[in-house]
């Protein structure tokens, strides 16, 4: 599935009948002039891009062509025979030159504040209180043929005394005579968008992608761009920019009137924006017009230039009743950008190689310098007073069960440009490869892998499951996984086993679950386990934690608990934009460290425990994909919010206490356009009753007692209290806050590429009647506990090193014993 994807993020060119293309330079600085306007004889209208290049695609040749921009003298150039790419330089109206340019500053702010002024007014989702459409995609990933050299290179390799020995390079050759008779990727899908409520809603009523039968969901859903440009935050390739006609946009941007121009036959402004940052991630610059009667937007050219070069465009038509612009088509191109570090897109890492020379001449050209990827959106049969009901509007997006079973006669219609030969050849020659070389069976390996599963069969193998260590238990050794959808989509059975090379001890699970709503994802199971657990250990059943090769905390972990217990739970996805389990469980609870709880003058060493449990994560700005297989969460937005709700069943079945616990987590994630991040984490908990030691909470300490800071040298955690010491605090109310930011990673040599991050984590806690308690030596965090730090992480091939210090209410008389140094590793898998 990786390499799958990574033909997507490469450059962009177009194929057509006649090509011209070129480059516009100011004749005296010899500087790029962004956004010249190109007009043709046949009648093409065009705009260099930001690097003052212009790419020209027609059906009929082009003789000649016009370059102007503003304060400089107009050329026009004659087409010759045989010449497609011209390096053409504007000489300046010197005189005046700098009052044009002033002027046009000043006059741009103008239009541009009349613009924000009057977005509302202007802005089809906020003017139409209801309104519908079909849109067409199809995005294509390829190469124009003719820009590649078809030559095979013979490459020295190394000299021997009987001669020399020559590698043959023929990528090139092979990646042309490939793009010659089809593309490398393509896929299309019919949509119908319905608007109400302030939502949109799209259900994807037919959808195909070459070489796969059923087409991947996390590609159909991916927003490469957004759906209107009066958005505040405008999103361009998983990336959102402050728009340029947002509230507080002139803040951010400069302006300059380009141009006037007629656009359906409406005169618009042409301004160009530009962000001010200064940074090396630019952020948007691009075109925007504007109408000169009512200030909307006309059409809009939006651009980010970096390892990437990605810009989207959109085109409108005019509702002359509604006095409105409406969408009416989109594309989104990617073309190569210049810079030589290594890019995640998508989870994807893609090693692109410096574009030192703009004419490349400072190294051979790769396959990477010709790929292209274009997506193209049509919009038609708009309806502006629809005012039917949207089904299930909180799903951003919604796959009609028929969709992956349309035959020809359902596409040809919607296909409003000719398809050509390549495009024609591709469904069937990629089907045809996928079918020989088994790409639905590596698709299906791949997504199991990221998840954390090994795929034998109809049997899914728990990564996790094999090699695990920690104090206790030695080093622990297992086996353990879940039947998958090869042996049924509506029955799975799952367990493990593993043995404790130090307490000597077999473990395991065993569980069934049958489907009772595929669409909801619901699921009801039962399952036996025998296991030892963290005592005080703070978990939230429906979080699923991503995988990892290792869980670097439990190493440090000494103190656990044997429960043996019966639980039946169901899991659901029936409440919008949650899921939760819902189960009833009964323990036996047997200690592993020495300890008794004195509850109503009884002593308690084991005991049993039966609840009733809900746990339900909640993420109300996140965006949702109904599948017929069920839901997916596609765009991961914050806060999310998780709950959880333990309450003990009076005596049924054996119950020795009376308890009820609380727990909460939230968490929140900024990204920045430089690449920076801010992550914030609140988790609180509150159990009132009878409850034991074993049950309560230590706000998740890693610290081991050792006597020097060497000593204590261990691997660190992500969420975890690097200075607390293992059974320092028990609480059954506390509260947590930690603050993370995360700054872009530093090149000090070739491979040493640290990461810098700020830490400080905070705890208020505090223990009823403690002296119930007994065994075991603690205290509470009614003082408050905190520390800060700093993270070094993949200093080098993952390893990374941490520092924190403890400070506060609860700091250590002895200096060194409240600080904490560890060893990180990150492991990036690709996804």
């Amino acid at each position: 599935m990786k390499h799958f994807l990574l033909f997507f993020f490469f450059t962009l060119t177009l194929q057509a009948q006649f090509h011209i293309n070129g480059i516009v330079k100011e004749s005296a600085s010899n500087k790029a002039l962004p956004f010249a306007t190109i007009s043709t004889n046949n009648g093409i209208n065009s705009i260099t891009d930001v690097d003052g290049k212009f790419d020209i695609h027609s059906k009929t040749a082009v003789t000649s062509f016009t370059v102007s921009y503003v304060g400089y003298n107009s050329l026009t150039v004659e087409v010759q025979k045989n010449k497609l790419f011209f390096n053409l330089k504007l000489t300046p109206k010197t005189a005046i030159l700098n009052e044009i340019i002033s002027s046009n500053e000043n006059a741009a702010l103008s239009i541009i504040k009349k613009t924000i002024a009057l977005k509302n007014n202007n802005d089809p989702q906020k003017r139409l209180p209801n309104f519908a459409f079909k849109n067409y995609n199809k995005l294509v990933v390829s190469a124009h043929p003719d820009s590649i050299s078809g030559q095979i290179d013979s490459v020295f390799v190394r000299k021997y005394k009987q001669g020399a020995l020559y590698k043959i390079d023929s990528t090139n050759y092979k990646l042309k005579s490939t793009v010659s008779k089809r593309h490398l990727f393509q896929t299309e899908k019919v949509s119908q968008h319905q608007f109400s409520n302030n939502q949109l809603k799209e259900t994807i009523l037919g959808t195909k992608m070459a070489g796969l039968q059923q087409p991947l969901y996390e590609i159909i859903a991916f927003n490469l761009q957004s759906f209107s440009v009066y958005d505040t935050k405008y999103e361009l390739f998983e990336t959102k920019y402050n728009s340029p006609i947002a509230d507080d946009a002139v803040k951010d941007y400069y302006y300059k009137l380009l141009d006037s121009v007629s656009i359906k036959g409406r005169n618009s402004y042409m301004i160009y924006f530009k962000n001010k940052m200064k940074s090396k991630a630019k952020g948007l610059e691009g075109v925007l017009y504007i109408d000169q009667n009512n200030f909307a937007v006309s059409k809009a050219i939006m651009r980010i230039r970096g390892l990437l070069n990605i810009s989207g465009t959109h085109e409108f038509e005019y509702l002359a009743k509604e006095n409105i612009w409406f969408p009416v088509h989109k594309t989104f191109q990617i073309i190569k950008g210049k810079n030589d570090d290594d890019i995640r897109i998508l989870g994807g890492t893609i090693q692109f190689d410096g574009d030192i020379e703009q004419d490349f001449k400072s190294r051979k050209k790769q396959p990477s310098d010709y790929i292209y990827l274009r997506s193209e959106n049509h919009i038609f049969d708009i309806r502006k007073d629809e005012k039917s009901a949207v089904k299930k509007s909180h799903f951003t997006v919604e796959i009609d069960k028929n969709a992956f079973d349309k035959d020809e006669s359902f596409w040809e219609p919607y296909r409003k440009d000719s398809t050509d030969t390549r495009f024609k050849k591709t469904y069937s020659e990629l089907d045809s490869i996928a079918v020989k070389k088994n790409i639905a069976n590596r698709v299906f390996f791949g997504k199991k892998i990221i998840n954390g599963y090994l795929p034998i069969g109809f049997f899914d193998l728990d990564l996790r499951k094999i090699f695990s260590y920690n104090n206790y238990e030695g080093f622990r050794l297992g086996l353990g996984g879940v039947t998958n959808e090869r042996f049924s989509k509506n029955f799975r059975i799952e367990g493990y086993y593993a043995y404790g090379t130090k307490d000597g001890i077999f473990k395991g699970s065993i569980g069934v679950a049958t489907i009772i709503d595929p669409k909801a994802n619901s699921w009801l199971g039962f399952s036996y386990t025998d296991d030892v657990r963290e005592i005080a250990s703070t978990s939230f059943s429906i979080e699923k934690k991503p995988y990892k090769i290792y869980d670097p905390r439990p190493i440090n972990i000494s103190t656990f608990y044997n429960y043996v217990s019966w639980k039946s739970y169901f899991e659901t996805r029936l409440i919008p934009k949650t899921e939760s389990i819902w189960e009833i469980a009964q323990a036996e609870i047997q200690p592993k460290f020495n300890y008794t709880f004195n509850t109503n003058n009884l002593f308690y060493t084991n005991y049993t425990m039966t609840t009733a449990m809900v746990s339900l994560q909640w993420s109300p700005f996140s965006d949702f994909m109904q599948t017929p297989t069920g839901q997916i969460e596609i765009e991961k937005r914050f806060p999310k919010f998780s709950f959880q709700y333990t309450q003990s069943l009076g005596r049924l079945l054996n119950n020795d206490f009376d308890f009820s616990k609380f727990d909460f987590k939230t968490e929140y994630e900024k990204r920045y356009l430089n690449g920076q991040k801010t992550s914030l984490l609140l988790q609180a908990g509150y159990a009132l009753g009878a409850i034991p030691l074993t049950h309560l909470y230590n706000t998740s300490p890693n610290n081991i007692t050792k006597e020097t800071i060497i000593q204590r040298i261990t691997f660190g955690g992500k969420n975890s209290f690097e200075t607390m010491f293992f059974n320092e605090f028990f609480s059954n109310k506390y509260s947590l806050f930690q603050i993370k930011h995360a700054f872009n990673r530093v090149t000090l040599f070739k491979k040493v590429k640290p990461s810098l991050v700020l830490v400080s984590r905070m705890a208020w806690g505090d223990l009823d009647n403690p002296e119930k308690h007994l065994g075991i030596n603690f205290k509470t965090l009614n003082r408050g506990f905190f520390e800060s730090g700093i993270e070094l992480n993949q200093i080098f091939n993952g390893l990374g090193l941490t520092a924190f210090f403890r400070y506060g209410p609860n700091q250590l008389p002895k200096f060194e014993d409240n600080i904490a140094i560890k060893l990180s590793y990150v492991l990036n898998l690709g996804f």
